[in-house]
């Protein structure tokens, strides 16, 4: 039989293809070398996109395995690869790893794991001294005995079947050759820690890794079941997974883009590039689908390379953003979706995802998103000590960005209750644990409405005893924020978040006089208020106080992220909040923001000529932006007649509408009701 092997060239990466007449036996082989090949990519010759990767200073403490993964890409770190094996004792541990770790988050002992998978990428890179060197190749099988010997085991299930098995079985695909017949029967006992079973990303990386011991056992059978196992995730509508308007969910009805999200589309892509040129490779529909799931929703949510803080899921670590707009773009580059994400900018439109109670605004200058939750969608969840602070995230947070990093690394110095465009209690107990549904918002009336390029989101927000109407309507160029039906009976102090942000120069406000700098802490009862701050004008309208802060804070970023080591971090910090008082009754408030703008259009803007507010109150709030169209945007609370602009507008339901006149009266153009529960 003629066993030759051609080539092809995907992703920047060389890969067999067989012929038609291809053995179980040869197609088992190609996807060894393609795994081989993809895995080593990284000690080749970076293209483009990984040499503005590279540039990135590298982290030092990780957990999430993407974030892992990602840094495999960065060229052989040499010092480093002298401390392994200098640092390595008798039995193969390493002296500077804490195998009695206990952290659900952030193990320690999967650093002894990612080491072995270095070290096996190093033994075989060529270009340097450890080429198939002696002492590498000693140090990887003392490394692999001591782990053999001892089994270390997690707390969390997630790191023995998925995380641990996924880096020590590629270092087994990449040395098997090298592996002793004991050697490998050890590495199949790791490998069969992992089963078939679950749901979404956990259930394609579980698959992912009986694959890998399939290869092991070069047990075609095995692998083909992973491998229909893995495809049988390429779809939509399913509880978890891809959504119909494609976001991702896992854990429940949750948002997950940042977190299982991107993990699965760059797992796929890495199985699209395994599986090339075999009868394992995926069919056009299911590549269509990974298409789709990043054009219509992961590009939505990057900005010049930052990926929205409302997509990180739980996920708050350092340079967070960055690297997950990176792994993003990894991904789709796999994928031969070529230039993505600074091509990304290019997207300009407003989509609501309904599926997941989030909505995206982007102008060709900056981008806006909300996140909200209800009695469907999970606001955000603490898992595994990540995300300790964040009860609050799926309270109508809002972000705004024009480069990008306005929020990047803020989160040491947050006020977790004031996170920008939430309101809710101001008290200095602890933040509540978001464990559960208890992060759920007891109400159906959470939706949003979008012509394509503009649209108006809004939320009922019913939690722990505090309710509030509120919306977000967005237009070219700014974003009219309203709320309404404020009311508690606490001693607490009820306050609506406008932003908390890094500081990036000064906070301006706007006097008869003129300009002023605000300095420190400062309160303001004006009717109307006008404030500049990096590139973004913020327009204040009401009776309630506005209060500024502005300086220096400190923080730890293992106070919300466990994983962290105790260590003091200091950042300078912008703020303005509402204070709506103890116990209010009916309490409102307005505020525009104006992203990507200047002091001198904001001191031009006429609000009253360019927002006409003709209704905010718990049975709809109603708002008209001549600007942008003659009809009247309208947040429907109550299934109750209502009258706008001297018309009468009824409702078949609550929910979300763009009405305008006509000959007839008023005439719904948009609509998107409720989803009622």
């Amino acid at each position: 039989m003629n066993k030759f092997i051609g080539c092809i060239l995907l992703g920047g990466c060389l890969l067999a293809v067989l012929p038609l007449w291809a053995t179980e036996t040869d197609e088992l082989g190609i996807i060894k070398k393609n795994y081989r090949n993809i895995l080593m990519l990284s000690a080749g010759k970076a293209d483009s996109l990984q040499a503005d990767f590279i540039r990135i200073k590298p982290e030092t403490e990780m957990s999430d395995q993407m974030v892992v993964e990602l840094h495999q890409r960065y060229p052989f770190d040499l010092d480093k690869i002298k401390g392994y094996l200098k640092k390595q004792v008798a039995d193969g541990s390493w002296s500077d790893i804490n195998y009695a770790d206990t952290k659900r988050s952030g193990w320690e002992p999967k650093l002894h794991a990612e080491r072995i998978l270095e070290l096996a990428k190093l033994y075989y890179a060529e270009g340097t001294d450890y080429h198939r060197s002696e002492i590498v190749s000693r140090v990887i099988h003392s490394a692999l005995a001591y782990w053999f010997s001892t089994e270390p085991k997690c707390r969390n299930w997630w790191y023995n079947q998925i995380g641990l098995p996924k880096t020590l079985g590629a270092a087994f695909v990449l040395l098997e050759e090298q592996l002793s017949a004991e050697e490998k029967q050890a590495a199949i006992k790791v490998m069969e820690n992992a089963k078939f079973g679950m749901t979404g990303q956990n259930k394609v990386w579980l698959a992912g890794n009986v694959l890998i011991r399939a290869l092991l056992q070069n047990d075609g059978q095995l692998a083909k079941a992973a491998r229909d196992t893995i495809a049988s995730e390429i779809c939509t509508g399913r509880k978890e997974g891809i959504k119909d308007d494609w976001s991702f969910h896992q854990h429940g009805p949750q948002q997950q883009f940042g977190n299982y999200g991107l993990a699965y589309i760059s797992g796929m892509s890495f199985f699209s590039r395994l599986f090339q040129g075999t009868s394992y490779q995926f069919d056009r529909q299911q590549l269509a689908i990974l298409h789709s799931l990043v054009n219509e929703g992961y590009r939505w949510i990057i900005w010049n390379r930052y990926m929205d803080v409302s997509s990180l899921g739980r996920q708050f670590f350092h340079h967070a953003q960055v690297h997950k707009a990176y792994g993003l773009a990894f991904a789709a580059a796999d994928l031969g979706l070529k230039g993505f994400p600074k091509a990304g900018n290019l997207l300009v439109g407003h989509k609501h995802f309904d599926d997941s109670d989030y909505t995206v605004h982007r102008s060709k200058d900056w981008m806006g998103t909300v996140k909200m939750s209800s009695n469907r969608v999970i606001g955000t969840e603490l898992v595994n000590e990540d995300n300790l602070k964040g009860y609050y995230l799926g309270d109508g947070a809002t972000y705004f960005y024009v480069r990008g990093d306005e929020y990047l690394d803020v989160f040491p110095f947050w006020d977790w209750r004031k996170i920008p465009g939430v309101t809710s209690y101001e008290d200095v107990a602890p933040i509540p644990m978001a464990k559960g549904m208890k992060t759920n918002n007891k109400t159906s009336l959470v939706g949003g409405l979008s012509d394509g390029q503009r649209g108006m989101t809004v939320m009922e927000l019913n939690r722990d005893g505090l309710k509030a109407y509120k919306s977000y309507l967005f237009a070219d160029d700014f974003v009219v924020c309203l709320g309404t039906g404020i009311q508690a009976d606490t001693t607490l102090c009820v306050t609506t978040s406008v932003d908390q942000r890094l500081k990036e120069g000064e906070l301006l406000v706007r006097t008869k006089s003129g300009w002023r700098e605000v300095i420190g802490k400062e309160s303001f009862a004006q009717k109307e208020l006008r404030f500049f701050h990096d590139h973004t004008g913020y327009i204040i309208i009401g009776k309630d106080t506005l209060v500024t802060e502005v300086g220096k804070r400190t923080g730890r970023w293992c106070d919300f992220m466990k994983m962290y080591k105790p260590s003091i971090v200091e950042g300078e910090v912008v703020s303005l909040h509402l204070r709506h008082g103890v116990r209010p009754k009916e309490a409102r408030y307005q505020y525009l923001v104006f992203p990507g703008s200047s002091k001198e259009k904001l001191e031009k803007f006429d609000v009253e000529k360019e927002v006409i507010v003709l209704r905010n109150d718990a049975t709809a709030q109603v708002v008209q932006v001549p600007s942008i169209g003659k009809g009247y945007w309208v947040a429907v609370y109550q299934k109750k007649e209502i009258v706008v602009a001297g018309k009468i507008f009824t409702p078949e339901q609550p929910g979300v509408y763009y009405v305008e006149h006509t000959v007839q009266g008023l005439k719904k153009k948009l609509e998107a009701p409720f989803k009622l529960k």
